[in-house]
């Protein structure tokens, strides 16, 4: 005599021998598949002891654990942290560090080859209207709107040959971030979230700081896409409110809270042990009771990390907290800093507005290194002087950046042929260049850098094999670098 269980709209009765057959049949074909597939080796290897569980991405955690909780990497790692200043918009290589002679000797005469733009009205070619000078034992050349960043020119790490798929702002933001320029794609803060976890249960693994005019594209940028929610994004601010609702409402007292997570957390628990085997939605649900309990936790640790005042009057001249030009993007700096000493994993920090300049190359990108470059260098002398440079891996860039041709006679288009991104500390070689635009500054040409060898980079600097951070999604094995992606090995320490 059967019995049928009825739970959450999910019914389950005994099945007669017919129905048995016809519901295996295709087992015993998956069954033959895996037995062809493993005699060729093609199936995945199982976890090695100490990986993590990262030699089987993408198998939720078993029920009751944290899936949040710090992993052990793939192999030793050189950096435990990233700090990624993203300059939306598109700054320009050949205004700031990159300068090309050629730019000024041909200044106004047009390119010898066909150069398309993104709005479709090149102009001549046009010389930067800024003066450079070398700086440090490198001899690295930096724009004179730069002479904080001019002084640690030794710490960084110039790869000056990178190019992407899209010349427009929204899906070039995605492929810097997700490695695609379409939504959907786990973000590169999320694989790393996913892959490592937390080193603190009480903040998230990964935080965003966006553009004060919100950032194109939105949330896809630091979204978690296929993989579950909890290893998205989290949004900070600066100020005594880091977080929009964190608080509870007026009269939940801390004890009323406790209890109903408790109580929520003992349902959710029960439908895992009920059906979530059978619908495959355990790392989903069980990411989401493990955010409940951390939006519990960050009520007092995100107002604490958030709380600047703590800081020294010293350190917040530094980051030009003393200066409304310099303030906003200081104290972004200074909290992804914070955040950083108290183990965060991946820290993402916008700049306030965006290098877009089609108008003017002066009056856009001037007011931009003004902003960001005392913070920026500030961040970068503070991590040193802290000890902490050396596993924290700090990158400056954007999603393209702009033709050598001019637009609209003072201003430059989106390029993304060809464009600079510069790395500090976490095991990249300081006082170092890797690659070359050709002598215009247009295409990448020497050592070219695409954005999944980026990305491969800054994963196996953390001790992440991209080939091997997987996640089974509709029947694939996703990785943030998709079927591409080499690590630049030239520019490791």
């Amino acid at each position: 005599m059967s019995t049928d269980l009825q739970f959450c709209h999910r019914r389950a009765g005994a099945a007669n021998r017919r129905e048995f057959l016809q519901r295996a049949g295709a087992g015993f074909g998956m069954l033959a598949l895996a037995s062809l597939l493993g005699r060729d080796k093609l199936l995945a290897a199982a976890a090695a002891p100490g990986a993590g569980g990262l030699g089987l991405p993408g198998r939720p955690p078993a029920p009751g654990t944290n899936p949040f909780a710090p992993r052990a990497p793939h192999f030793e790692p050189r950096a435990r942290a990233v700090i990624w200043l993203f300059m939306e918009g598109g700054p320009s290589a050949v205004d700031l560090f990159d300068p090309k002679p050629e730019l000024t000797r041909h200044h106004g005469q047009r390119p010898g080859s066909q150069i398309h733009t993104f709005f479709g009205r090149p102009g001549p070619l046009m010389r930067s209207p800024f003066a450079f000078a070398q700086h440090g034992r490198s001899g690295a050349w930096v724009t004179e709107r730069l002479p904080h960043l001019a002084r640690m020119v030794d710490d960084l790490c110039f790869v000056r040959s990178c190019w992407s798929d899209s010349n427009n702002h929204a899906p070039a933001l995605l492929q810097m971030n997700t490695g695609t320029p379409r939504p959907g794609l786990p973000s590169a803060g999320a694989w790393v979230n996913y892959g490592l976890g937390t080193g603190n249960s009480d903040l998230p693994g990964f935080v965003v700081m966006q553009n004060a005019n919100g950032t194109k594209g939105g949330p896809p940028n630091w979204g978690a896409g296929f993989l579950p929610s909890g290893y998205q994004g989290t949004t900070f601010r600066s100020g005594p409110s880091p977080i929009l609702n964190l608080r509870p409402p007026a009269g939940v007292t801390p004890s009323a809270q406790r209890a109903m997570l408790d109580f929520a957390a003992e349902l959710n628990r029960g439908h895992l042990a009920s059906h979530a085997a059978a619908s495959g939605t355990e790392g989903e649900l069980l990411a989401r009771i493990q955010s409940y309990e951390l939006a519990f936790a960050m009520q007092t640790a995100a107002s604490d990390v958030a709380d600047l005042a703590q800081e020294t009057e010293a350190t917040r001249r530094c980051y030009g907290l003393d200066r409304e030009l310099t303030r906003p993007f200081g104290q972004k700096c200074l909290l992804a800093r914070r955040l950083v000493e108290r183990g965060v994993r991946f820290v993402q920090v916008y700049c306030n507005d965006e290098w877009d300049a089609h108008g003017s190359i002066t009056t856009n990108h001037a007011p931009r290194c003004a902003e960001t470059d005392q913070p920026a260098a500030a961040l970068l002398a503070d991590l040193k002087q802290r000890g902490m440079l050396e596993d924290t891996l700090v990158i400056w860039g954007g999603e393209f950046g702009r033709m050598p041709v001019s637009e609209q006679g003072q201003g430059r288009d989106h390029n993304p042929e060809g464009f600079l991104v510069w790395m500090a500390g976490g095991g990249v070689k300081p006082g170092f260049s890797h690659g070359q635009t050709d002598e215009i500054g247009w295409r990448a040409a020497q050592n070219r850098v695409s954005v999944p060898d980026l990305h491969a980079t800054i994963l196996h600097l953390l001790g992440l094999d991209h080939e091997r951070l997987t996640y089974l999604h509709n029947g694939r094995r996703f990785r943030l670098t998709d079927v591409s992606g080499d690590v630049i090995r030239e520019i490791l320490a």
